[in-house]
């Protein structure tokens, strides 16, 4: 238990020192796309090692006042001139809104669920078993609400659907081929086209595989657009979301149940 607390730990601090808030969420400045150029670089064997768009932005630093360029690596093209949103403005964390998926749970939930699972470990090891069963139950208890929250959230976005078809595999290298590893480890993207308000947009998509066949290029997959933050994104409210939630809800209630029949 020691170990998956500790990364679930460092992911959650992770993303808070990227930017991305306790929450998930930060402040955004409205920004100018000045240009877009596309950078990638392949290996020997014709796969990409990196592929991504090098995204010049123009906009007011919130802390200084003044009016600066920046460039930013971006998954999803964009067009010069194009108005987007901010996050990180005034840091070395720059970033496009809305390209990003919203992670699963938000970064603070991630660093308490972590930090449970080496209390866990601790207090098991050390035979104090009602202690233990009391971080079993709240991790319980919080990952169940969490993504109960998360669907309802979603369903009350009033997102549209979006037809995207993949025109292209975007592989990412993970490991070279080594004396110890054999063969080089890749992970696969498919980037998509779609339309929005009447321009054509592409974006590599957050969904991934470590399956070379997994995508096709030609085939299709859903997005979806939510009009009133006038992003597009490829999570939606999944029933499967729902149930998890519920099961783990109803563990955790059963978990705190057991604990104050133990305690009383």
């Amino acid at each position: 238990m020691y170990i998956p607390g500790i990364v679930i730990f460092l992911v959650g601090s992770g993303q808070v020192q990227q930017g991305g808030g306790l929450l998930g969420k930060s402040g955004s400045v409205p920004g100018t796309v000045v240009s877009c150029d596309h950078v990638v670089r392949k290996d020997r064997k014709d796969r990409d090692v990196y592929n991504y768009y090098n995204v010049l932005v123009e906009f007011v630093n919130p802390v200084s006042g003044r009016r600066e360029r920046q460039a930013v690596k971006s998954p999803t093209e964009y067009a010069a001139s194009q108005e987007v949103r901010l996050l990180g403005a005034g840091t070395q964390q720059l970033r496009i809104g809305g390209v990003e998926e919203d992670p699963l749970f938000p970064p603070i939930a991630q660093m308490i669920g972590g930090a449970l699972l080496i209390l866990l470990a601790f207090f098991q090891n050390d035979g104090q078993e009602r202690r233990a069963m009391l971080c079993l139950t709240l991790i319980l208890l919080g990952a169940g609400a969490l993504l109960i929250y998360r669907y309802v959230r979603l369903r009350g976005r009033n997102l549209q659907e979006l037809d995207a078809e993949i025109v292209e595999i975007y592989s990412r290298q993970l490991a070279r081929e080594t004396k110890i590893l054999v063969g080089s480890k890749y992970t696969y993207y498919p980037v998509v086209r779609y339309t929005l308000n009447g321009k054509e947009n592409l974006r590599r998509c957050a969904v991934n595989s470590s399956g070379e066949k997994s995508f096709k290029v030609g085939e299709h997959m859903k997005l979806y657009y939510d009009p009133e933050r006038g992003t597009v994104t490829e999570a939606h409210a999944q029933i499967g979301v729902l149930i998890a939630g519920v099961v783990l809800l109803a563990c955790g209630l059963a978990a705190a149940a057991g604990l104050i029949a133990a305690l009383l």
